[in-house]
């Protein structure tokens, strides 16, 4: 199989690398930018492609490796002959192979999506980590991708189309949102005096005890503090002292599910309360 990328970004960078590090055969890059192609081609040992056209008829599979919103547009601009036997995939956690290539099979093609839940941060660093990586895979050529990573170390996942918002959804509440809470309790941090770097560096070994603890027995019995202890008290004080109406209502809602999460370990305890100054 030889793989061509349509996309020269982080994405495209990373996974070419990755693929021909493990022993798959990169044909190369075409992107409207032919110098981050041509870089691409450079990184990962293959050919550079002035045009799409020239990619597909050197490829076996094709990868869209271009922004979530730009993919259904670059397919439907593909030459649609030269499509039939290849594969035509992209990497969206939330956008169905169908969704993306509605009408692939009409040209003989198939499609599937392929997803690292990784965090593709770098170019030329984030390929070294993706041997760690998670991979959901739905679409025609699910197993036989499915089979291909495993081959080269990483665990797969077969979903379904029609799964793909809610299970995105889920990887950006692990990912997006613990940013947004770490933003929240760096604020508040220099609201008592710490600089970033300050808080940044006290919060770290808190979040990160956590975090290994939450994988290492699962989020519920990993709970500690004031709302697993139903301490209302505690939590007014919280609640009193963010006056940034955003973060107050983070909170709330975050402590909401924690409440849930302290009633399944405590169901002895009463959180009526607690429920209540949580509204």
């Amino acid at each position: 199989m030889k793989i061509g990328f349509i996309g020269a970004g982080k994405v495209g960078f990373s996974l070419g690398k990755y693929f021909s590090e493990n022993g798959l055969e990169i044909s190369g890059y075409y992107s409207r930018s032919a110098g981050s192609a041509k870089a691409a081609a450079e990184f990962t040992g293959s050919g550079l492609f002035l045009s799409a056209e020239e990619l597909i008829l050197a490829s076996d599979t094709v990868f869209l490796t271009v922004p979530d919103g730009a993919i259904k547009d670059t397919y439907d601009l593909l030459p649609k002959r030269l499509l039939s036997g290849k594969q035509i995939c992209h990497c969206s956690g939330a956008m169905s192979a169908v969704e993306a290539f509605p009408d692939v099979s009409e040209f003989g093609a198939k499609g599937t999506s392929i997803h690292p839940l990784f965090p593709i941060s770098s170019k030329t660093g984030s390929y070294k980590e993706l041997g760690n990586a998670f991979f959901c895979i739905e679409g025609d050529c699910a197993e036989e991708w499915s089979s291909i990573l495993s081959r080269m170390g990483n665990p797969t996942r077969m979903i379904t189309g029609d799964i793909k918002s809610k299970y995105h959804a889920a990887c950006s509440v692990a990912s997006n949102l613990v940013c947004g809470l770490m933003k929240e309790s760096v604020e508040l941090l220099e609201q008592c005096g710490f600089t970033t770097n300050e808080a940044l560096a006290a919060l770290e070994p808190l979040a990160m005890s956590n975090m290994k603890r939450i994988f290492a027995v699962g989020p519920t019995a990993a709970l500690t503090g004031p709302v697993e202890r139903n301490d209302v008290s505690t939590v007014k004080k919280h609640i009193a002292c963010i006056d940034d109406k955003n973060g107050s209502e983070v909170y709330k809602a975050v402590s909401r599910k924690l409440t849930e999460m302290a009633q399944e370990r405590h169901p002895e305890s009463d959180h009526t309360e607690m429920k209540e100054i949580l509204r």
